[in-house]
């Protein structure tokens, strides 16, 4: 037997195992974060999670995990937010949305503001794990069609923010609600989707309309469809 043989032959197949990532869960909703950390504890270890702006900043401070699962919209400015606060303090933790969501302004928002993917709440468990793993490598993720916002983004506008007066002044819920409605959900719809009620969907609607001076939900529509949020 070779020396090299010997220092291998009681060697613990476990230590051969690839480390296990530890991923923190970012999201408004307790049952989607239940969800995910079931699908997801068998490829790695869920340290943590947080369901504000300011729960978020301080748990990921104090654990530290290796990647974040980090949701776009929600209060207090959503998953930009946590971004902004987090990448000057804390730049080895790597971000990756996941989000409902498939708008141009919402992946370029986030890409811009430190995220190193975008993938949306459609993608397999399998799937996932395996983005968590690439992001955590240092590569760049998303969905495909969601690829294609960023390459025309940055190719077309390298240095140049991503603006919308009129957009800027909706909260990130009711751009939520105004894309479903473009879409054509019903107001019903929309509160099965949001986890809301059909009365704060309504009065997301009329802020939403109050706003953009708008009078009913066909303008909405096309304004909508004009930015592309659809």
């Amino acid at each position: 037997m070779t020396m090299a043989e010997q220092s291998t032959e009681h060697l613990d197949p476990a230590d051969a195992r690839p480390e296990r990532l530890r991923v923190f869960l970012v999201d408004d909703h307790a049952m989607f974060r239940a969800g995910v950390r079931a699908e997801l504890g068998a490829h790695v270890d869920v340290v943590g999670e947080a369901s504000t702006v300011a729960e978020a900043v301080t748990r990921i401070a104090a654990v530290g995990p290796d990647v974040v699962l980090l949701d776009v919209h929600m209060p207090d400015g959503g998953g930009r937010a946590v971004l902004e606060a987090m990448r000057r303090t804390h730049p080895q933790v790597k971000f990756l949305a996941l989000s409902v969501s498939d708008a141009a302004e919402d992946v370029i928002g986030l890409i811009r503001a430190g995220a190193r993917g975008y993938v949306t709440k459609t993608i397999s468990p399998d799937e996932l794990a395996a983005a968590i793993r690439r992001v955590a490598d240092g590569d760049a993720v998303f969905s495909p069609r969601l690829a294609g916002f960023v390459l025309d983004a940055f190719a077309a506008r390298p240095d140049a923010p991503v603006a919308d007066p009129e957009l800027d002044q909706l909260t990130n819920r009711e751009r939520e609600v105004l894309r479903l409605l473009a879409r054509g959900y019903a107001y019903k719809e929309i509160a099965k989707e949001l986890f809301i009620s059909i009365k704060t969907v309504e009065t997301h609607v009329s802020n939403v309309l109050r706003k953009l001076q708008m009078s009913n939900r066909y303008e909405l529509s096309r304004w909508a469809a004009d930015r592309r949020l659809v």
